[in-house]
């Protein structure tokens, strides 16, 4: 009772805030037009199986019927890098949260859909076979967010088509840098970034198409790639979103490279390995 009262008041607070927020989209939107999901992976600690049973329980309480949740999950999950931590941990720990989730259905009255949803889940291949053990044993589904990494790849697919798009790339690593702190300050619990190991924009302005792609592109063999470099840019979505149709133009000027990469990488480094192989 006393470990039930401590999590509730961690959480409790921000569960309500979840129902408001649900309640207001469900009164604009309807019962059906949307999905559900409740998160906390950017929180400064993990949460344990028996946290996130009491989470759902709560939820429950609070009527979020919830299709989706994403807990932290030990180690580290930092932005468009592979995961650090201790593999074998990590694999009890997912298993475990998938039983609190089957027994919250049972209990609750949850959707049988329910699943665990991995955030910053992209780029994590050392974790893919582990969560497959995982998902094979127990039948279980999961939802694994990859938008950061498709934003990536468009960037590759910009800079490898050379011309204007590299171009563009390379201004937009020049504004990340330059605004490093307003950019990194909201994720700070799943980056590391050393900004000594970033270069500078006016080296950065003399890389070729291929210099450009091999430091930011996810691969630890390559000497050229990146890791501080290509966080950097994960986060630094908003400067092309305030770009609006100037990059929007560029991207589909140059759909081919875009295009190639972008579904390289979902569906044989995430999919693949996940799912297929």
């Amino acid at each position: 009772r006393r470990s039930v009262r401590r999590i509730a008041s961690k959480y409790l607070a921000a569960v309500q805030e979840a129902a408001r927020i649900m309640m207001r989209i469900r009164n604009t939107k309807g019962h059906s037009a949307f999905v559900i999901e409740v998160s906390m992976d950017e929180t400064d600690t993990p949460q344990t199986p028996d946290e996130l049973f009491v989470i759902l329980s709560a939820l429950a309480h609070e009527a979020v019927g919830v299709d989706t949740i994403a807990p932290k999950f030990t180690g580290r999950f930092n932005k468009g890098v592979d995961y650090v931590g201790d593999l074998e941990q990590f694999e009890r720990e997912f298993e475990a949260d998938i039983e609190a989730i089957r027994l919250a259905v049972k209990r609750y009255g949850f959707p049988p859909h329910l699943k665990l949803s991995v955030h910053s889940g992209s780029d994590k291949f050392s974790l893919y076979p582990v969560i497959r053990r995982v998902l094979a044993r127990t039948g279980a589904g999961v939802h694994l967010k990859t938008a950061g990494t498709t934003w990536l790849e468009e960037l590759i697919g910009l800079a490898e088509a050379g011309g204007e798009g590299l171009a563009l790339a390379k201004e937009i690593y020049a504004e990340a840098l330059e605004h490093l702190e307003e950019l990194c300050a909201p994720y700070a619990a799943v980056i590391d970034i050393d900004p000594a190991r970033l270069p500078a924009a006016s080296d950065v302005a003399g890389w070729d198409s291929q210099r450009f792609v091999a430091a930011l592109r996810h691969d630890p063999a390559c000497p050229d790639f990146n890791p501080d470099l290509r966080q950097l840019l994960h986060v630094g979505y908003k400067i092309a979103a305030k770009m609006g149709e100037r990059y929007l133009r560029l991207v589909r000027a140059c759909e081919e490279t875009v295009s190639r990469n972008v579904t390289l990488n979902l569906f044989e480094r995430h999919i693949r390995p996940l799912w297929l192989d």
